[in-house]
């Protein structure tokens, strides 16, 4: 089922989501990848402010290239999510609800999104440069040095995505698999 949701998201509407669920995602959303989960939660471990507001924020696990003309932002495809493993349950427990990736999540993850109403979505791998026409607006609101890896603030626009782990701990990694060998099995 396709859902339009908004960004920053509510816990309520975090857990009214479904493992599977196709969304189009809409508001702002920040970019951060390993190098910058570090710092943030550096900053969490310190008692220090983050460069933005985490509560209720989705984070886009992506390294995108520099805009060409016209553009808000270049290619903007997924990275491999279990990266930012060691460093997402310290974000969900400060209020992040969301996450854009590829690949699957470790269990401290999942616990982290099921205790306090997170999601992890997919995006898909190698359709970068279509992604980014959905980004209406790229600025750069921290960590400079860190060039494609820096913290970006993003307005997206129905930017695609689906629910690949919900808030109740389902992972379509697992389901779909199941229901592949399930199907194969019949035939």
């Amino acid at each position: 089922m396709e859902k339009r949701i908004s960004s920053p998201m509510t816990e309520k509407q975090a857990r009214s989501l479904r493992s599977g669920d196709s969304v189009l995602i809409s508001g702002t959303i920040y970019t951060a990848r390993d190098a910058a989960h570090k710092r943030l939660c550096a900053l969490l471990a310190e008692g220090k402010d983050l460069p933005f507001d985490v509560e209720g924020s989705i984070i886009y696990f992506v390294g995108p290239t520099p805009a060409k003309p016209g553009q808000a932002l270049g290619s903007a495809g997924p990275t491999t999510s279990y990266r930012m493993d060691p460093y997402s349950p310290a974000l969900i427990k400060a209020g992040l609800k969301g996450m854009i990736g590829k690949g699957k999540r470790d269990s401290n993850v999942i616990a982290a999104m099921k205790e306090n109403g997170a999601v992890y979505f997919g995006a898909i791998g190698g359709a970068g440069a279509l992604l980014s026409k959905c980004i209406k607006k790229s600025e750069l609101i921290a960590y400079e040095d860190l060039g494609s890896e820096a913290i970006r603030k993003l307005e997206v626009e129905d930017f695609p995505a689906f629910v690949i782990i919900d808030s109740q701990g389902n992972n379509l990694y697992e389901t779909g698999r199941q229901e592949y060998l399930d199907a194969t099995k019949e035939k």
